[in-house]
């Protein structure tokens, strides 16, 4: 046991001094060494990866061409709004990216794990100096979030490998472009049938309905009244909703992130059927866009 915990805590780069104390420390204290040389190769790693972005951006920085300017905090928020519908899939690496599109009237981020789509629109404080579009490395978006977030503003700024998030203070966080080839997610949304219920609910509501929920819910209309099915209960939704009698089943884990994520205080949820994607989104502040794959059953 010894000469096999010797050899894989050198495989986690764990020091010589430390790797004695650890057979020395008690349980806790051992997990505690190795919870701590985890996150300290987390971080170098992490480091190096920005610092090879930066240098691969400094290659290139005369081809650097100004899209716009954003709000900080609000590109923060719309990150992390989009980024719960990435994932991380060895076969499909481009589902770990975000999608960024900008026009000269706006900016869209769009991502897509196979059974979920959201897309969030932001309008910059001037026109976009250029039309644009590539996929952004989800992690590298996700690291830069807390620099946006204290800053005003910050300047998209797209060259051949990345895109720069140039923060006030004149800082430039380079975000890699995956060269994937992106799902052609305006195809899925231009083949979708026509909507046939809207279900408009209270957010909260349903949020906290769905905290002791199972692995999947029933989404039942019935009477022009939503309500959630969930074992040995029926659970009236307070909104309305029209059309004929309609029952959708979710998982827990697709339906709840979408809706977590939703803007306003109430929830629009327009529905196509029992095998079509839902469309979630805001009722009164419709820039952030959300579509939900529902599963074929429900629970067995």
């Amino acid at each position: 046991m010894p000469a096999s915990q010797l050899r894989q805590l050198r495989e986690i780069g764990m020091p010589l001094p430390t790797i004695s104390r650890f057979f020395s420390a008690s349980a806790a204290e051992a997990v505690r060494l190795i919870d701590d040389q985890v996150a300290k190769v987390s971080a170098e790693a992490s480091g190096i990866q920005q610092a090879a972005a930066t240098l691969k951006a400094s290659l290139s920085e005369g081809a650097c061409i100004t899209l716009c300017v954003l709000p900080g905090p609000v590109l923060a928020a719309a990150v992390d709004q989009v980024l719960a519908t990435t994932t991380h899939d060895p076969e499909i690496p481009v589902l770990a990216g975000v999608r960024l599109e900008a026009d000269p009237d706006a900016i869209a981020l769009t991502a897509t794990d196979r059974y979920r789509l959201a897309t969030r629109t932001l309008v910059p404080s001037q026109p976009s100096a250029a039309s644009w579009a590539g996929t952004l490395a989800g992690d590298d978006l996700q690291a830069a979030t807390s620099r946006l977030r204290r800053s005003p503003t910050v300047t998209l700024e797209a060259g051949e490998r990345t895109l720069n998030l140039r923060t006030a203070d004149g800082t430039a966080t380079p975000c890699r472009l995956l060269t994937e080839v992106f799902p052609d997610y305006k195809l899925l949304i231009g083949s979708l049938p026509a909507v046939t219920h809207r279900v408009t609910i209270e957010t909260q509501q349903i949020l906290k309905a769905l905290e002791r929920a199972p692995e999947k819910i029933g989404l039942r209309v019935a009477d022009g009244q939503p309500s959630l099915l969930v074992p040995d209960a029926v659970v009236a939704l307070n909104g309305t909703a029209t059309g004929s009698d309609l029952t959708l089943w979710f998982e827990l884990t697709t339906l709840y992130p979408a809706l977590s994520h939703a803007l306003g205080s109430d929830l629009m949820l327009d529905l196509r059927g029992p095998d079509q994607p839902a469309t979630v989104r805001s009722a009164d502040e419709g820039d952030l866009t959300t579509l939900v794959m529902p599963c074929r059953t429900g629970p067995s």
